[in-house]
């Protein structure tokens, strides 16, 4: 009887390890999401506008008022062309950032009409401390929000290439934007876009669990982004990280979470990558 009562005890404890460990093993694969909004403040955060140095908040328009990270232009009298980015202070290569956003109010006075519910998050970005005081955009990929009027269609998560280009069906795509094939938000509702950064290799914009844009070889080359440093953008060469900008470019809106799942840890381990990117997914 204590011989049965000591087996059935070991092969718990055997259990109980394996299980430990299975759990351990299943945690280590699973990346943790790193909030790079706190909620609180703009901590880690640098703004730039365009006609202001790096680092000045100009009129307040980035803020956090009730948990919120908000896009304001309350202190301006015209918006006058002042495209605004706010830079998270560390770059990634390797990872999936998650926004939740949603457009509100009305649109700056002097706010162009293509620029109404038009926001962004700008991946792979140009760091903002070298950018000159009169460009307008970092040099990046962008990954453009819009949304809708209440009636039209409009699709969002699509892709904008400020000094840049990328390959689409192994060719590559040379014009400014490229629409996703997403549906359209109409309204003041929250919407979460997942983006999938792969260094050089792949890009992926995702709504609602859904790919609604893929291409890869993000590479410097191209124009839509003016007053920039020459050396800033060296054409042709790829880009394999940067940092995460969050636009202003006119049109109130509101973020409540900003997160990031790193994934460099995966990325020589195919199977392992694959496997984190399906547990955060």
């Amino acid at each position: 009887m204590k011989t049965t009562l000591f087996s059935v005890m070991a092969a718990s404890a055997i259990f109980f390890a394996c299980s430990t460990n299975s759990r351990a093993t299943s945690s280590t694969e699973t990346p943790k999401a790193i909030q790079l909004f706190n909620g609180k403040d703009l901590k880690n955060w640098t703004p730039k506008i365009r006609l202001h140095e790096s680092g000045e908040n100009y009129a307040n328009t980035f803020r956090v008022e009730d948990g919120l990270l908000k896009v304001r232009y309350d202190g301006y009298d015209d918006f006058n062309q002042q495209y605004g980015h706010l830079a998270y202070n560390t770059p990634y290569s390797y990872y999936l950032l998650r926004l939740e956003y949603r457009f509100v109010e009305e649109q700056a006075k002097g706010g162009e009409g293509w620029a109404w519910r038009n926001s962004g998050a700008m991946l792979h970005g140009q760091d903002p401390k070298t950018m000159l005081k009169d460009q307008d955009f970092p040099i990046s990929i962008e990954g453009q929000l819009l949304g809708g009027n209440g009636t039209d269609a409009r699709t969002t998560s699509n892709l904008c290439t400020p000094g840049t280009n990328v390959v689409i069906n192994e060719k590559l795509f040379t014009p400014h934007c490229q629409s996703s094939t997403s549906k359209t938000y109409h309204g003041d509702q929250w919407v979460t876009a997942d983006f999938l950064v792969l260094g050089d290799s792949l890009i992926q914009h995702i709504l609602d669990g859904q790919v609604v844009l893929e291409y890869n070889q993000p590479q410097f080359g191209g124009g839509n982004v003016e007053n920039y440093d020459p050396q800033q953008k060296p054409d042709g060469k790829l880009l394999s990280n940067g940092f995460i900008h969050l636009q202003s470019e006119s049109h109130p809106i509101d973020f409540r979470k900003v997160e990031l799942y790193d994934l460099s840890p995966y990325k020589n381990d195919k199977a392992k990558l694959d496997k984190a990117i399906q547990a955060i997914r």
